[in-house]
């Protein structure tokens, strides 16, 4: 691997006394991974959702000295869509999956509409067309692959990483993807869409997954202990029906889940395992769902617990000495600023205490505070408490026990006693950070896009090829080879392609890695390297699946 040139930061004395005083000091570490080996190359991309730089800031203030992800401070990232200066989560977790920019909720797949700047315009013919994402490319490499997020595992950013659909909210396809993905390692929330039931994203389509992985002989693990306890070469960790909880309320309300940090090493151990090397995606997911609230304890929270994921990563990837690792954001959020109009005329002369110590007083976030109150809001002032409002005035409880929405409220009280303002609830659009370790890592101000060409690279292979390998439309490719083809609804939750020609008919069940080839009174069915894709208007297969159709 060629090495990259250091180019070392250069530091005051003065400043590095500041610096060393408040527990801080230069990243001076070589980034650059020594003694490379000749071996196939792992790479690690870890996102944190919705992470503005101020984020970062603060939460490096807050733990009072350096963040794992300071040494690895590489360039910055440009993260608008295909359509819009502000991304989706969706169309930024396929950008840096699959080296596409798509469109708002678009999942793996191609946009429709193209209207940002400097742009190819999109072919009719190729809107909402399925691509491979990194971890297919790594797949066909004969590399040990893994997923783990903090939400839901369908969620819209490892979504991207792992399946297709025209909707990110699409769980029941994005979750029978993942299943039928063939990858080794899966941890997250999220159980409730593998098994029918009453909850919100359950599945609709009377499958249940949870068979699919015991046939297919996963370790299935629901708690800390059991996971940490697996000797398996395939897991896959359900640690909730939905969200794991908050890193800062996980030992008070949800004890029994694993840290991001204790999934991410248990994943690496058990990927490391394959001598052909292998893919891991790791994200840091509810930093975005706390700037949506505007919740900085929350934000913090699990901007650290990432941290601490990122420092298990790097530390790997020192004694390996062949592995890239990547972190960074999909996109800001919040537009959360690190002086408020507290601070109008007096930020000149206002100490990081009094940003920092009305944050130090809680001991939960929101989320984690309101899951302490009562029906009766009888608690309200130590539900208030737990969240640093230990001084409420008359007013403010006033204000709280009159609120329809009693966590928005006390984020904007913790705010302003903070000195921290929000613009939004929303995603903002400005570049973000880039973060990477290793051989061949990436540097510099570029694309999202650029991120996942960049994995391909070091993983050698092409992504547009891979696309081409994984995903050619279905009724055309068998229409040459002689078959009608119609799709069958019979059970609209899990339509089917059906091609026949004479006595033989052959199927591909959505969202599956099968093929069902009939001929008279025989039935044959395969697995094949990648799952058939619809996208409510066309199937697409793989060249493999293509060449067992006689």
């Amino acid at each position: 691997m060629k090495k990259l040139n250091k180019k070392a930061a250069g530091i005051t004395l003065a400043g590095a006394v500041a610096l060393s005083s408040l527990g801080f000091s230069a990243a001076k570490e070589d980034v650059q991974a020594k003694n490379p080996k000749k071996e196939p190359v792992n790479v690690i991309m870890m996102v944190m959702d919705g992470t503005s730089s101020s984020t970062t800031t603060l939460s490096r203030w807050y733990k009072g000295g350096n963040l794992a992800m300071d040494q690895m401070l590489a360039g910055g990232v440009r993260t608008y869509s295909a359509e819009s200066a502000i991304t989706d989560s969706a169309p930024a977790g396929t950008a840096l999956a699959t080296g596409n920019k798509s469109n708002d909720k678009y999942v793996g797949i191609l946009p429709s509409v193209v209207n940002s700047p400097g742009l190819e315009p999109i072919k009719p013919e190729d809107a909402q067309k399925p691509v491979a994402n990194v971890l297919e490319g790594a797949k066909l490499q004969g590399k040990a692959t893994g997923i783990i997020a903090t939400s839901e595992i369908q969620h819209a950013t490892p979504a991207g990483f792992s399946a297709h659909a025209t909707h990110r909210n699409n769980y029941g396809d994005i979750a029978e993807q993942q299943v039928y993905q063939g990858i080794d390692v899966v941890l997250g929330g999220g159980k409730e869409s593998l098994a029918p039931g009453t909850t919100k994203n359950a599945r609709t389509d009377g499958e249940n997954l949870l068979d699919v992985l015991d046939q297919k002989k996963y370790d299935f693990v629901e708690n800390r202990d059991e996971l940490l306890a697996s000797d398996s070469n395939k897991i896959w960790g359900s640690f909730a029906t939905s969200a794991l909880a908050y890193d800062f309320d996980r030992e008070s309300t949800q004890p029994s889940q694993p840290t991001l940090a204790e999934m991410t090493g248990k994943a690496i151990n058990t990927l490391n395992k394959d001598e052909d090397g292998f893919f891991l995606f790791v994200e840091g997911s509810k930093v975005d769902w706390a700037a949506h609230a505007n919740d900085p304890i929350g934000m913090i929270s699990d901007t650290l617990a990432f941290d601490d994921a990122v420092k298990e990563a790097v530390e790997f990837a020192k004694k390996d000495g062949n592995t890239m690792v990547i972190a960074l954001t999909d996109h800001g959020n919040s537009g959360i600023s690190i002086g408020n109009t507290n601070t109008n005329s007096s930020y000149p002369s206002t100490p990081v205490s009094s940003y920092i110590d009305p944050l130090k007083k809680a001991k939960m976030t929101v989320e984690g505070a309101l899951s302490q109150l009562k029906e009766d809001k009888s608690n309200l002032k130590e539900v208030a408490a737990l969240y640093g409002l230990e001084d409420l005035t008359d007013e403010e409880l006033k204000t709280l026990t009159a609120s329809k929405n009693i966590g928005s409220d006390m984020s904007k009280m913790l705010a302003k006693r903070a000195n921290l303002g929000f613009t939004t609830g929303g995603h903002t659009g400005e570049d973000v950070f880039l973060y990477s370790y290793g051989p061949s890592r990436p540097t510099g101000l570029v694309e999202n896009t650029d991120i996942a060409k960049k994995m391909a690279e070091v993983m050698n292979f092409d992504l547009g090829k891979v696309s081409d390998k994984l995903y050619t439309n279905a009724e055309k490719a068998l229409a040459k080879k002689g078959y009608t083809s119609r799709i069958d609804v019979t059970n609209p939750n899990n339509p089917v392609l059906v091609a026949k020609k004479g006595d033989k008919t052959v199927e591909f069940p959505v969202n599956k890695n099968i093929v069902i080839q009939k001929s008279g009174k025989s039935t044959e069915q395969k697995e094949v390297n990648a799952v058939t894709v619809y996208n409510g208007k066309e199937f697409y297969i793989s060249e493999q699946a293509l060449k067992l159709v006689k």
